[in-house]
């Protein structure tokens, strides 16, 4: 779930951020670990993700975490 929303909320910024964009500000943010590779895995919902990695992934797109939830 978290994955789809994800892809959506980042395809849908202007400009449009890629998967490397996406991964950059979670760097920025102190998540180095989650790498384009990740992002792509969560996005497929091929990779789980916890608890404060939904928290970092809703600043770096700069959305309340509830969106990520499809809300």
């Amino acid at each position: 779930m978290v994955g789809k929303q994800v892809r959506k909320i980042r395809l849908g910024l202007k400009p449009v951020a890629t998967q490397e964009d996406l991964a950059g500000r979670l760097a920025a943010g102190g998540f180095d670990n989650l790498t384009r590779v990740l992002v792509n895995r969560i996005e497929a919902g091929k990779r789980t993700v916890i608890d404060v990695e939904i928290v970092a992934l809703a600043k770096a797109l700069k959305v309340p975490v509830q969106r990520l939830f499809g809300r």
